[in-house]
């Protein structure tokens, strides 16, 4: 089994001024649902919720 085959890169999408910010990786396997996190936002200039986009 390759060793990265059941993590995937998702990015993460700021909710306020929907800027893509971050990009990271999940688990395919145990997160089905998108991933929502508090991260910070360098245009707004505080800890917005960021979600996964496609």
């Amino acid at each position: 089994m390759a060793k990265n085959e059941k993590r995937i890169k998702v990015t993460l999408a700021c909710e306020n001024c929907k800027r893509r910010n971050y990009i990271t990786t999940k688990n395919r396997i145990n997160d089905r649902e998108r991933i929502e996190m508090k991260k910070y936002c360098k245009w707004e200039r505080v800890h917005t919720t960021h979600k996964e986009t496609r």
